[in-house]
């Protein structure tokens, strides 16, 4: 097929750069449209699926069941996943260029943003995605996590917060039944915690929690979800919010279940604060107490300092106030909004015009807002800028998908692929169904954290093309075990 404005018989060739749920819904709509193409996914990590697998909680298997449909889409032949590549280190902007007609950046966001207050630097105050990692089991963070205070405050008021608060309240036991990786469950099993504080700056009605996340809270057998009556007040702004949004209403309605009722006897407790804004973590050579000023609403859904203070016993400060993406090597950066300056997915230069045949997609575009279902609308408008611009899109010099892989190679680049995923996959799985049952169930999966043991386990494959001994009879062994797990019932 010959592409539009170009002369040569080929497949458009694109590269997408990071394999979370905004790479891959990129590529399914490009695979969608009426344009043969040819796409190679570049992943940091040695195994796909970004956010969802190193930035859901462990006990949101349904929130992880969307890596069903991302597998779909990786599994098709138009798709090639290049796993343990790092833009900017392994491949640079010049060497996509020179290989792809069209490059689509979607890396996400998994640093945390700053919360300026004194003291939020002593030791014992954490960033909440660094803690996601942790328990997520992400290679590129230390396997031990210090877990020694009984009384904890997290900051903020969405989901992040709430599974930051969640995983610090439950039992390590609890968790035996998720993905939890074995150096994780460790930690928390020595967690002492007694009380959790999370900490709101405004009220109820403009929380960012979504219904599912606060219900949750309350299915751990061992978590007391306490909320004070006192906290629950509307202004006209507040009252128009709720009307006007069904997800602000239920989210309402389950705090107001929540503060009603009496107080249990489960030992550990989870309590939601709102109308308590930051002022200071407390502490000499550590987080010793938490400063809140009380606020007030203002009549629009708005709040003010009251001028009234309480300091809160705590020896642990989390904050989660918001994720931010990191730069990226050679691209244009909006520093103030840690996002790719972009007109509708076309990537903006200095001049404010767009950089022929480089695109965005996802929360490094529009930053971290918004469900992970919300990615597919940016895909598609990214994906349809891309399309767009057929005619004027810069042909690639060295277009061959072989080229792309001597390049690695000759960079000594051990890249991990989807048949080697496939191989990870089905080790974890085989560590969970070796720890024996638990609960009555037996574990999914063990997630594997070492990065080198994932990039081992993947790159079987590799030791056979490399004509190792017994490595084609080994391979041939776990490939029959992975067609065989994936095509049962």
């Amino acid at each position: 097929m010959v592409r539009p404005g170009s002369t040569e018989d080929r497949p458009l060739r694109v590269a997408v750069v990071g394999a979370g749920p905004a790479g891959v819904y990129a590529a399914d709509v490009l695979m969608k449209s009426d344009l043969q193409v040819s796409i190679d996914l570049f992943e940091r990590q040695p195994a796909p699926f970004g956010l969802i697998r190193y930035g859901v909680a462990p006990d949101h298997p349904r929130i992880k069941g969307i890596i069903k449909a991302l597998h779909q889409v990786l599994s098709k032949p138009q798709v090639r996943l290049l796993g343990n590549v790092e833009y900017g280190v392994d491949l640079k902007l010049d060497d996509l260029r020179r290989h792809y007609d069209a490059v689509v950046f979607t890396t996400g966001a998994e640093k945390d943003r700053d919360l300026d207050i004194p003291g939020i630097d002593l030791p014992g105050s954490f960033g909440g995605a660094d803690f996601v990692s942790w328990f997520d089991g992400h290679p590129e963070v230390p396997r031990d996590w210090p877990l020694d205070a009984e009384s904890v405050a997290v900051v903020g008021a969405g989901n992040v917060a709430l599974d930051v608060a969640r995983m610090l309240s439950k039992t390590a036991d609890e968790l035996l039944v998720t993905e939890i990786a074995d150096n994780v469950h460790a930690g928390l099993a020595q967690n002492p915690v007694r009380e959790v504080h999370v900490f709101a700056r405004r009220g109820p009605a403009q929380a960012k929690f979504t219904p599912l996340e606060l219900r949750e809270l309350d299915h751990s057998p061992n978590v007391e979800v306490l909320v004070d009556p006192e906290d629950i007040e509307y202004d006209e702004g507040s009252v128009q919010a709720i009307h006007s949004d069904n997800q602000t209403k239920l989210v309402v309605r389950e705090l107001e279940k929540y503060a009603m009722r009496d107080a249990g006897t489960r030992p550990r407790r989870l309590h939601l604060h709102f109308f308590e804004s930051p002022v200071a973590v407390l502490g000499a050579s550590r987080v010793e107490g938490f400063r809140t000023e009380r606020t007030e609403l203002t009549g629009d859904g708005n709040v003010r300092g009251t001028g009234v203070f309480h300091d809160w016993p705590v020896q642990a400060v989390y904050r989660c106030v918001g994720y931010r993406s990191t730069e990226l090597p050679g691209l244009p950066w909006d520093s103030r909004n840690h996002v790719v300056p972009h007109e509708a997915g076309r990537i903006l230069g200095l001049d404010g015009e767009p950089l022929p045949g480089l695109y965005v997609n996802g929360w490094v575009k529009r930053g971290p807002v918004g469900l992970i279902g919300h990615t597919k609308g940016d895909a598609i408008e990214t994906v349809g800028s891309l399309l767009a611009d057929l005619e004027a899109l810069p042909s690639a010099p060295e277009p061959s998908p072989e080229a792309v892989i001597e390049l690695l190679e000759a960079k000594g680049v051990h890249y991990t692929t989807w048949q080697g995923w496939e191989l990870l996959d089905l080790h974890e799985r085989a560590l969970g169904q070796a720890y024996g049952p638990v609960a009555d169930a037996v574990r999914e999966r063990v997630k594997v954290v070492d990065r080198q043991t994932m990039i081992d386990v993947s790159r079987a494959v590799a030791a056979v093309e490399a004509g190792e001994p017994g490595a084609k009879e080994q391979l041939d062994e776990v490939l029959e075990r992975v067609e065989a797990e994936t095509s049962a019932p």
